[in-house]
């Protein structure tokens, strides 16, 4: 099994040449770095909301130590954005617009570095075909120059061999920009629902002490002002 893989590697570099054999160090970087960005998105949490849903399901309810027990050990940006969030708003003594500075900071360094190496996948999407293409017109090169120089005594397997030899280097570009452009744009939409998820949960934390700090100052005004009235009739009396 090993060794017809290593005689085909062998045989796909003999016919592309060179150009199929930086193609194939690209596939290998390529599944490297995946591998990497697939480890640390399983790693961190991405894309798994649940334990924050529960954390914000227990905040609404009033039971603000529950929620911020559950996100102690927060992972996840989306986890440690809404714990942060938790805690300053618990506190009391932030402003929503400190508070939204703080959220974007930390939501803005953990998905950059989430980020990191879609560039160099996106490179890889777009160089192999041109790699291939290019590997295609010098092959096609290669056989009309044979076929030149054979003269009378052409040979149509001579151009025909040239032709598919020099259709392999681009077959195999196309190889390799598929799977990563469709691996790239899964990792793509996950970091995107975790910017929405950290948008939307802190934002609701927010607007639900927002609320709750609304609904308290009209009561304070209620009780304040028969104390006034009191206050008042007593002044009057004297």
């Amino acid at each position: 099994m090993i060794d017809e893989f290593v005689t085909t590697i062998g045989s796909f570099l003999r016919l592309g040449g060179p150009v199929v054999a930086i193609i194939l160090l690209l596939s290998v970087f390529a599944l490297a770095l995946i591998l990497l960005k697939f480890v640390q998105f399983q790693r961190e949490r991405v894309g798994r909301h649940g334990r924050s849903n529960r954390a914000l399901h227990a905040w609404f309810h009033h039971d603000q130590s529950e929620a911020r027990a559950m996100l102690s050990n927060a992972r996840s940006p989306v986890e440690e954005a809404l714990a942060t969030t938790m805690r300053l708003t618990a506190s009391g003594k932030a402003e929503k617009s400190a508070v939204e500075d703080e959220i974007s900071r930390l939501a803005l360094g953990r998905l950059h570095d989430l980020q990191r190496g879609f560039r160099a996948l996106d490179a890889i999407a777009q160089v192999a075909p041109l790699l291939g293409l290019f590997g295609t017109v010098l092959g096609m090169i290669d056989a009309f120059q044979k076929l030149q120089a054979a003269g009378n005594a052409v040979d149509p397997s001579i151009l025909a061999g040239g032709i598919w030899v020099a259709l392999l280097t681009t077959a195999c570009g196309l190889a390799v920009a598929m799977p990563v452009s469709l691996v790239l744009t899964w990792f793509e939409t996950r970091l995107d629902n975790e910017r929405v998820a950290i948008e939307t949960m802190t934002s609701a934390v927010l607007s639900h002490a927002s609320l709750e700090g609304a609904e308290q100052q009209p009561s304070n005004v209620q009780r304040v002002a028969p104390v006034a009235l009191r206050a008042g009739a007593a002044s009057h009396a004297h």
